[in-house]
């Protein structure tokens, strides 16, 4: 049983949206969060399962202190939460969106037609980490009354977008279990395909190398003996090891990138410096240099299953350098602390031949109603199977041995 609150929504401006009452008759308050800081930290990060890192509220709360999130950005807060008897019990993460910069799920077309239909796309809701093609949890919520926490967080979710005039709800990147538990009323749930890696009980990196094809094998093996005879100076460090200045030679390395290939870069020093600060030993920063300063860089995350890369950066060109740093000292890090997955990030096919598999991304929307929506759903199933044989084409060319 539901009960929206009357006179609750301005699109800018929410407070308690929404009162259920779970089978116990026990009253779940719903608000809608401008600031992820307006929420118990301590009571947010219980929630988050197996540490995952980019759901931890020291993160969120980094991006919206330093200007990675905002209304210049487009990702203004609308964060969900649940708490029974003053305690929270459930979280959404939720962001209202003006554009679909920084999401990976592209709905660019789906804008488009609105737009040229005269039919307002933006704002949507998302329910996502911004800027992150990374799997993983998307409700919190506590394991008791678990199915219909997530049930209700749905509908209010889905009431926020009717009361406040979104086009709809979008829920990227959820985990295989999250997936399937909110794969209900009435989503459009999207394919996509990138590639892991995934620990099969080795012991060293040459464990790993000798279950790869002799040709593949070699490969791996001859792009790292350049990167080694280029005489360069690999260091790992961590949230307790990494100082200021190895934060701004980062920031350097990551800015120019995106000047060159992408853009304006969402994340600055401030960020990184807070993020490492507040969970130390989750962050795991790649410095390269040769001798002088760095020239190349990169940032990986990890939880208590996955290791997660996320930015890369450089300012001179050695030849497979970031097949290195990027790859192959992720994978090293993986077998060292028993992580059972890599996930380096979003497309590139070149991570085939280096020992990653083709992996089944999903995401979930909820459409408000429009003359597009059979139009979206049809669409959505043609992408399913166009992305389903784009893995099993994929799978023919595995680099490993058959058995």
């Amino acid at each position: 049983m539901t009960k929206p609150c009357g006179n609750f929504y301005d699109r800018f401006y929410r407070a308690t949206i929404y009162v259920c009452v779970l089978s116990n008759l026990v009253f779940v308050l719903i608000t809608s969060h401008q600031s992820i800081d307006d929420i118990s930290a301590s009571q947010w990060n219980t929630l988050v399962e197996d540490r995952y890192p980019f759901l931890r509220h020291e993160v969120l709360s980094a991006m919206e202190k330093h200007g990675c999130v905002g209304d210049h950005a487009g990702w203004i807060p609308r964060h969900l939460t649940f708490a029974q008897e003053g305690k929270l019990v459930g979280a959404m993460p939720v962001y209202e969106k003006h554009n679909s910069w920084g999401e990976f799920v592209f709905d660019h077309a789906w804008a488009d037609a609105y737009h040229r239909a005269g039919i307002d796309y933006y704002p949507k809701l998302v329910n996502s980490v911004p800027f992150t093609p990374a799997s993983g949890q998307r409700i919190l919520v506590t394991k008791q009354d678990q199915q219909q926490i997530t049930s209700h967080i749905i509908r209010a979710a889905k009431t926020l977008v009717d009361e406040g005039g979104y086009s709809g709800l979008h829920c990227l990147f959820p985990s295989p279990d999250y997936h399937a538990a909110l794969n209900q009323q009435g989503a459009i749930s999207r394919n996509d395909c990138q590639f892991h890696w995934h620990h099969r009980g080795y012991q060293h990196f040459d464990d790993f190398l000798s279950t790869l094809k002799p040709k593949k094998r070699k490969n791996i093996r001859q792009e790292r003996r350049k990167v080694a005879d280029a005489g360069l100076n690999i260091r790992r460090l961590n949230g307790h090891t990494a100082n200021e200045q190895d934060w701004l030679d980062f920031t350097r390395l990551y800015t120019l990138i995106y000047n060159r290939k992408y853009g304006v870069p969402a994340f600055n020093h401030h960020y990184f410096m807070e993020v490492a600060q507040g969970i130390p030993d989750q962050i795991h920063l790649v410095l390269v240099d040769d001798g002088s300063s760095p020239l190349a860089g990169a940032l990986m995350y990890s939880d208590d299953n996955t290791l997660y890369g996320r930015h890369w950066g450089c300012d001179s060109y050695v030849d497979c350098l970031h097949f290195e740093v990027c790859y192959y000292q992720g994978i090293e890090m993986c077998i060292e602390n028993g992580w059972q997955r890599f996930d380096p990030g979003a497309q590139g096919e070149h991570k085939i031949a280096r020992g990653f598999e083709a992996t089944l991304m999903q995401s979930l929307h909820w459409m408000a109603q429009s003359p597009f929506n059979d139009a979206i759903a049809k669409f959505v199933s043609q992408e399913q199977q166009g992305v389903q044989r784009y893995i099993d084409a994929v799978k023919q060319h595995s680099p490993y041995q058959t058995t």
